[in-house]
């Protein structure tokens, strides 16, 4: 439908702006010393020529950022500890007070516990796909892929969309650019953008390879899949780990790692924002490779003058004048229509 396309067309050139904000509002908080913004820029480099998964780079930048605080590095030393927070906030106003109670006390029982309900709700429907249909499925795809994506939720929703992107374009083929564009403009008019392009992505996936399933049926249920293995971990990590945090927040080498994981993140944001111009500004684009990298440029023939227009008028909104996130993409979204209906965009 035009009028839908042009819609969209105004919402993608918006959202490029807000995940430029995100990159800098991150990166401020992040980049404190050389060391974190050397990271970010390595981060940014991998994965974008060279195409290094994310899990890897969190990985590696955990690593370094473990080991450069636990050698006493205070390049990967955040914040100034509980202690110090407690003491500012006074006893009068500590939440937990000088003794833990009794559930946020870490015990192995406990532990096992909450690890054997929420591994068996979580992997046990990933498990029963693999043994009734097989490997080669896409139910199993979506589900084995989201699970792996769920152990590496650093950084936020754009760190993991910019993951969730590359796989399920490049390596599955679930969906083309343009429309993993579309899913994250619609996801943006949202507060949780994450969910929205979760259940899109598992959504088109099954709805494309239904098997003997009417498309509408194969993709809820690839929607509703995703979801559920993308967010059921969450409640793993926060039944096992939350009675460990009292111990941990003090633990400057894991302190160290989280840094480093954030600093990585800014790269991989980025990366995310220079995918969203590359195919916001431009109608095609062209693969080079050699010498070991491999990435996507632009032709700049094929260049989209009013999305760049409406691109920068954004970016002058929201950093200029802190122009709020709904009434811009309303406002472009708007812009969008009306450049169709005077006959400027198709």
């Amino acid at each position: 439908m035009p009028t839908i396309a042009a819609l969209f067309f105004g919402l993608k050139a918006a959202v490029l702006a807000i995940v430029l904000h995100a990159v800098h509002r991150v990166g401020s908080r992040a980049l404190k010393s050389r060391p974190m913004i050397s990271l970010a820029a390595l981060a940014f480099i991998g994965i974008f020529f060279f195409g290094v998964p994310f899990p890897l780079i969190v990985l590696a930048a955990g690593l370094i950022g473990f080991f450069g605080a636990r050698m006493g590095s205070s390049a990967f030393q955040v914040g100034s500890g509980h202690n110090h927070a407690q003491a500012a906030m006074g006893p009068a106003e500590s939440l937990l007070g000088d003794e833990l109670p009794a559930h946020a006390r870490p015990t192995v029982g406990r532990a096992l516990r909450v690890s054997a309900i929420w591994l068996v709700l979580w992997l046990g429907p990933v498990l029963a796909l693999l043994v009734v249909l097989g490997g080669a499925h896409v139910y199993t795809d979506i589900g084995s892929f989201f699970s792996k994506m769920a152990v590496v939720t650093f950084g936020g929703a754009y760190a993991v969309l910019a993951y969730m992107a590359q796989q399920a374009v490049e390596t599955y083929g679930w969906l083309k650019p343009g429309e993993m564009l579309d899913g994250l403009g619609m996801a943006e008019t949202t507060p949780g953008p994450l969910i929205m392009v979760v259940q899109f992505v598992g959504f088109l996936a099954a709805f494309r390879h239904p098997g003997s399933l009417p498309s509408m049926l194969a993709g809820t249920l690839g929607g509703l899949l995703a979801t559920w293995c993308t967010f059921v971990p969450c409640f793993l990590w926060i039944g096992l780990g939350a009675p460990f945090i009292e111990r941990l927040r003090d633990n400057k080498p894991l302190n160290g790692a989280l840094a480093g994981i954030t600093a990585a993140v800014v790269g991989v944001i980025l990366n995310l924002a220079i995918w969203f111009a590359l195919h916001t500004w431009f109608r095609d684009s062209q693969h080079l490779q050699g010498f070991g990298f491999s990435f996507d440029a632009p032709v700049l023939s094929s260049i989209e003058p009013w999305a760049v227009v409406l691109s920068l008028a954004t970016m002058i909104a929201i950093f200029r004048f802190n122009a709020g996130m709904i009434q811009t993409l309303m406002a472009c979204s708007a812009v969008g229509i009306v450049l169709h209906l005077i006959g400027v965009i198709g």
